[in-house]
């Protein structure tokens, strides 16, 4: 008995995979996808501009916090995940999004590594810092600045109050999930002169650990090393691989 499908049905087969090769060549610019082996590790990524609770125009590249909050209920309740990697490069966006996002990453019982690739401004700062240990790569910048609103301001004595506490709120959060106290956060924030025609800094790299932003200056490797080896201290001597 022949086996073999007809001219017309190979022929369709090969359209088939030829359509699914240029889909993936399209989307993501290579033909052949790698499918990661089974990790106890997640990946995280922050990208773009941190959207809240008014959508971006469809050309903005952004990071969806109601995307982000389900992965992370499910990063805290699957046991295979034994630990977390946040990357990011990240413009800033919405303040209650971005506070939002790292209040979880900061609750979260496993161990949790941030790498600052490209940038990490605004709302990333905080975002950056919610994790347990903070990493940048020596290129990568961090803008530190006053909170903006957009849309209409009333001039009036509450409006300013608002955005007094509003601004508070990143300053706290960022002081206590950091070594930078609060007095050197807040003179980074309000230095003139940093940026043009703005208020606030611009650090790079090896700067934001002198400041005590960020923990050590590093990469893919260094940020891997620490996360497993946080993973083995939270397992417990007795469940740890003496290599």
């Amino acid at each position: 008995m022949n086996m073999k499908g007809s001219p017309q049905e190979n022929d369709k087969q090969q359209d088939q995979s030829k359509s699914s090769i240029v889909d993936k060549i399209q989307q993501l610019g290579q033909s052949n996808v790698p499918q990661p082996a089974d990790s106890n590790i997640h990946v995280l990524p922050v990208i773009g501009q941190v959207e809240g609770h008014v959508q971006l125009p469809s050309q903005n590249k952004t990071t969806k916090y109601e995307h982000l909050i389900p992965q992370l209920i499910a990063i805290e309740q699957n046991p295979k995940i034994e630990g977390l990697v946040v990357l990011l490069n990240t413009v800033g966006g919405d303040v209650e999004a971005g506070l939002a996002i790292s209040e979880m990453i900061a609750s979260l019982s496993k161990p949790t590594v941030s790498i600052v690739l490209g940038g990490g401004h605004s709302i990333g700062v905080p975002i950056a810092v919610s994790a347990d240990y903070s990493f940048i790569v020596e290129t990568a910048t961090m803008t530190i600045h006053p909170i903006r609103m957009t849309g209409l301001v009333i001039g009036v004595p509450q409006t300013f109050e608002y955005m007094d506490k509003m601004q508070d709120r990143v300053v706290n959060f960022v002081t206590h999930h950091s070594d930078v106290d609060e007095e050197k956060f807040k003179e980074l924030m309000f230095a003139k002169g940093n940026l043009t025609r703005d208020i606030g800094t611009n650090v790079v790299g090896q700067q934001a650990v002198d400041h005590g932003l960020i923990d050590a200056v590093g990469g893919v490797k260094e940020a891997m090393e620490k996360l497993n080896q946080m993973i083995g201290d939270n397992k417990g001597p007795e469940n740890q691989v003496v290599q």
